[in-house]
């Protein structure tokens, strides 16, 4: 039951968190992409963030820093295969939902095939040129950060500080880069004001703080019953940390993808995975570097490779023009085999 409930209270944090988030980003004066890779990204992120720093820095057994380790590489997977599968489910559906309506109460001069009346967004030429960048920066560091795990030399754990500065690069492109779509208008009110047209400052940072740490805690809380249940369903401890955990941390942006696709913002869905990728692949490894061996076993590099091969297969869809909700939603198969594969070797 508090399983379920965890789940629900994430959920509805983040419609409070997105909403507010938007009114952030036009605070802020940041291009709209930029809401979703840098502002949302930074906010749900947190959570694993966070994780691994604990573990890492003030671990003092092998085995806590073993967690660090898992996390900054099992957030990726989750990311790259389950959240990008949902998102394509929910674009599928949603254009599904849309097509019925519009054949059962046809519009003059409408149909269903109408691109007005068919979210589109996924097939936008700069959304897709920005998504293959991203995720091609994501993939260079992506496979140093596995390569590294394979190997030790004396300064390695320095390298750990190449990560962090490839984020701040990043970062600083993403806030002055000027968005291509104005997100103004469709703004909805601020659930903190509901009656104001325009919602005060303290109002859009008070709802996001709030919601940030409802999210943090509710996610905490979320890993912790799954570490319970884990056991009660035969599954063993290593499993539950490699398998279940990861999606239980990345929960956020999976919700946060839920929700912008069933509004219509599929560009802020995927900007939020994309951004969120980018923080797990250079701040947790930046810590991970500096703070412990860095060293992959058998299960780890498995979700390293796992991990490259889904966003193969992504890169592959955006540069041949097949990008789209239904081979977008085929992504969370890579999980499902990595899942097949984990079982056996560690049993």
């Amino acid at each position: 039951m508090l399983l379920i409930a965890c789940a629900a209270v994430i959920y509805f944090s983040c419609e409070w968190f997105v909403n507010a988030v938007e009114w952030l980003g036009r605070r802020l004066k940041v291009g709209p992409m930029a809401v979703g890779t840098i502002l949302a990204a930074f906010g749900t992120a947190l959570p694993e963030s966070v994780v691994t720093f604990v573990a890492v820095v003030f671990g003092t057994g092998e085995e806590q820093k073993d967690i660090g380790v898992g996390a900054a590489m099992g957030g990726p997977l989750a990311l790259a295969t389950v959240a990008y599968g949902v998102t394509g489910w929910m674009m599928w559906t949603r254009r599904r939902n849309r097509a019925l309506a519009t054949a059962g109460a046809p519009q003059p001069g409408a149909s269903a095939g109408d691109p007005a009346l068919v979210d589109r967004a996924s097939d936008d030429v700069g959304v897709t040129r920005k998504l293959t960048r991203d995720q091609t920066w994501f993939m260079a560091i992506f496979v140093v950060k596995v390569a590294l795990g394979l190997v030790a030399f004396a300064f390695k754990p320095w390298l750990g500080l190449l990560f962090f500065a490839a984020y701040a690069v990043y970062f600083w492109r993403e806030i002055r880069a000027d968005g291509d779509h104005d997100n103004g208008p469709d703004l909805e009110p601020l659930l903190l004001q509901r009656r104001r047209e325009t919602p005060a400052t303290w109002a859009v940072i008070v709802q996001t703080l709030v919601t940030l740490a409802i999210i943090f805690l509710a996610s905490h809380t979320f890993v912790g019953q799954l570490d319970t249940i884990g056991p009660m369903l035969g599954l063993s401890a290593a499993v539950t940390a490699l398998l279940l955990s990861p999606i239980a941390t990345e929960l956020p942006e999976i919700m946060n993808a839920i929700i912008w696709v069933r509004q219509g913002k599929t560009r802020l869905a995927l900007a939020n995975i994309s951004g969120a990728m980018m923080i797990q692949a250079t701040v947790p490894s930046g810590l991970g570097l500096l703070f412990t061996p860095w060293r992959f076993n058998s299960p780890l590099l498995l979700s390293g490779i796992a991990t490259m091969v889904a966003i193969i297969y992504l890169l592959v869809l955006l540069k041949t023009g097949r990008f789209n909700a239904k081979t977008l939603s085929f992504a969370a198969v890579f999980y499902l085999i990595f899942a097949a594969c984990l079982i056996p070797l560690l049993a």
